[in-house]
C-alpha cells in the first residue's frame, strides 16, 4: 500500500501541469466542464489523487488562479518598467487589467474563487488579499511616478488607486459576465477619459484627489 502510494507520487504530473490543465478547461468548457474526475483524465491522476494534491476543489481554483496571477504579475511588472510617458503605461495597466471578453478565463476564475470565499478561512482570505495587493501596490507605484514627473496632478495615490481599481472591478464584472451593456472598447473609453479627467495637471489650483 505504502509503495504503491510513492510510486503514484513519483509518477504524478508535476503541480504546474495540473494547473495548466485546469485553465485549460475553464478557457474552453467554462467551469461547469472542470470536474476532478475529468482534471484527472487529463493529466493522468486519480480524482483522489487530485484531492491528496490540493484537498478540496476549492483550494485547486485558488492555486491555479494564483499560477495565472503569477504570469499575469510578470506582464505587469514588464510593461511597467518600459520607458516612455507614464501615461502610456498607465493604459497598458488598464488594458491588462480589463477582460478580454465575456467569459474571460482568468475572469471567470477570479469570480469563481471570490464567491467560494464566503466561506473560506483566514489563511485562504489572506492569499486572495495578496492578489489583490499586487495589483494595488504596482498602481500606486504608477501613480506616484507619474505624479512626481508631472504628468499627473498631485493626488493621493493610494487612495487614487482604490477607486481607480473599483471602477476598473465594476466595468470588468459586467464585461466578464456577458452584459450586453457595455463593450470591453466602452470600458477603456471610459476609464481614459476618467483618467484623463481626474489626473491631467492643471495650470493653476484645483484640488487633488482627497
Amino acid at each position: 500500500m505504502a509503495a504503491g502510494g510513492v510510486r503514484a507520487r513519483k509518477n504524478a504530473p508535476p503541480r504546474e501541469d495540473v494547473l495548466v490543465a485546469a485553465m485549460a478547461t475553464i478557457a474552453e468548457r467554462g467551469l461547469e466542464g472542470l470536474t476532478m474526475a475529468g482534471l484527472g483524465r487529463q493529466v493522468g491522476m486519480s480524482s483522489g489523487h487530485l484531492l491528496y494534491y490540493f484537498r478540496s476543489k476549492d483550494e485547486l481554483l485558488l492555486q491555479t488562479l494564483e499560477w495565472s496571477e503569477a504570469a499575469l504579475g510578470d506582464e505587469r511588472r514588464a510593461l511597467l518598467a518600459r520607458r516612455g510617458p507614464v501615461r502610456e503605461r498607465l493604459e497598458a495597466y488598464v488594458d491588462l487589467y480589463v477582460p478580454e471578453g465575456a467569459r474571460d478565463p482568468h475572469w471567470t476564475l477570479w469570480l469563481e474563487v471570490w464567491n467560494r470565499s464566503q466561506n473560506a478561512g483566514p489563511e485562504e482570505r489572506d492569499r486572495q488579499a495578496a492578489i489583490e495587493g499586487a495589483w494595488h501596490r504596482d498602481l500606486v507605484a504608477l501613480l506616484a511616478e507619474g505624479i512626481s514627473r508631472g504628468e499627473f496632478q498631485p493626488v493621493d495615490a493610494d487612495r487614487f488607486a482604490a477607486r481607480t481599481r473599483a471602477l476598473l472591478d465594476g466595468f470588468s464584472i459586467q464585461l466578464a459576465v456577458g452584459l450586453p451593456t457595455v463593450s470591453r472598447q466602452d470600458i477603456l473609453d471610459h476609464v481614459r477619459a476618467y483618467l484623463t479627467d481626474a489626473l491631467a495637471p492643471r495650470a493653476s489650483g484645483g484640488s487633488p484627489d482627497a
